[in-house]
């Protein structure tokens, strides 16, 4: 009798599964920490969700050292910038990486849900949703885990957050892991300064944090460098990251 395939529906990873990662590399400096995940396989297969923005040419760097043909996931939600596009393709060339994939929303879904393209406006979650989180979680289908650019300085939801955590979007158990969450903004500027990375042409305008244009608004000095993400909304995170999510230990 032929056997029947059968898909295994328990997570690919659990929380004790990520107290034990935080453990076994929680000595490990960030460069050494991204190589031993790539060789020893405990991850499984990994992606970095990168948005192009402020800071994130310093783990684009980091990753392109380890391996160029990493795979990379970008958000097109067909609301960005202008310049974070061109920077895109401009870290792309400069780093040598090879594995850029853009997911771009659903079309149908897009005629469906948002015809006028102005959803952000009233409704900034569904936007997300429609834009980020959706597209995201079909491409992570194929994925054990991902690695993130969230640092515990940029805000108050993040100061606590782990290298290792589980992504609690859904119920399939991967991995978010923050390789950069202890760095803090010095750290970053001086990786920017020693390895002569270009920085986003916004930052220079008033813009520490960059996402999706109509949503994006300048910051002042000394605020919370994500305070300009959505303003004027009871809103931090676009629901690819949640709010608060509490680490482990």
């Amino acid at each position: 009798m032929r056997a029947i395939d059968r898909l295994d529906p328990s997570p690919r990873f659990t929380e004790s599964d990520a107290i034990d990662l935080n453990r076994q590399y929680r000595a490990m400096e960030t460069e050494e920490m991204l190589q031993a995940l790539l060789e020893d396989g405990k991850a499984g297969r990994i992606a970095l969700v990168s948005s192009f923005g402020a800071e994130s040419a310093v783990l684009l760097h980091l990753v392109a050292q380890v391996d160029p043909g990493f795979p990379v996931l970008f958000l097109e939600t067909g609301k960005h910038f202008p310049e974070t596009l061109a920077y895109r393709d401009l870290l792309i060339e400069r780093l040598g990486l090879t594995n850029l994939v853009n997911l771009h929303p659903d079309p149908e879904e897009i005629a469906a849900r948002d015809e006028t393209g102005l959803r952000w406006s009233y409704d900034p979650d569904g936007c997300c949703e429609l834009r980020k989180v959706r597209p995201l979680a079909r491409a992570l289908a194929g994925f054990d885990a991902t690695l993130t650019g969230r640092k515990a300085f940029q805000s108050a939801t993040r100061a606590n957050l782990p290298r290792f955590e589980i992504d609690s979007s859904d119920a399939a158990g991967r991995l978010k892991i923050n390789p950069l969450i202890d760095w803090d903004a010095e750290r970053i500027q001086a990786y920017f300064e020693q390895h002569d990375l270009p920085r986003h042409p916004l930052v220079e305008r008033g813009f520490p944090s960059i996402g999706c244009e109509p949503c994006t608004h300048k910051v002042a000095p000394g605020e919370d460098p994500r305070s300009g993400r959505w303003k004027g909304w009871d809103k931090v995170e676009c629901g690819i990251h949640k709010p608060g999510e509490e680490p482990f230990l």
